[in-house]
């Protein structure tokens, strides 16, 4: 376990850098977590993904795969891996503060 400041804000993340405790999140850790990993600005396609993960994560405990973010977010998984090249699923659940969704490498 890590522990950083973030925006001002004392996060602990795990070794992949993904938070522990999704409740210390806020817009503004988002925003430095993503620059952290080379994504600035936010859009708002970034932010419309952002929030459809918290929202998943929040009714159902996990985050959604790619396969499942493509088809229910409103994003194309084309246009998802344009917003977040690393990985779109794990990329925006790192930034979204939640935990990496199952089936993630």
């Amino acid at each position: 376990m890590t522990i950083d400041t973030i925006a001002g804000v004392q996060i602990e993340s795990d070794e992949e850098g993904f938070l522990v405790d999704p409740t210390q999140w806020n817009d503004e850790v988002a925003v430095e977590i993503a620059r952290r990993e080379g994504i600035d600005p936010l859009t708002d396609r970034h932010w419309q993904v952002i929030r459809f993960m918290r929202s998943e994560y929040e009714t159902k405990g996990t985050g959604p795969t790619v396969r499942a973010l493509g088809k229910t977010s409103g994003v194309s998984i084309k246009e998802l891996y344009q917003l977040f090249p690393k990985g779109p699923a794990k990329l925006a659940a790192k930034i979204a503060g939640i935990p990496k969704p199952r089936g993630c490498i």
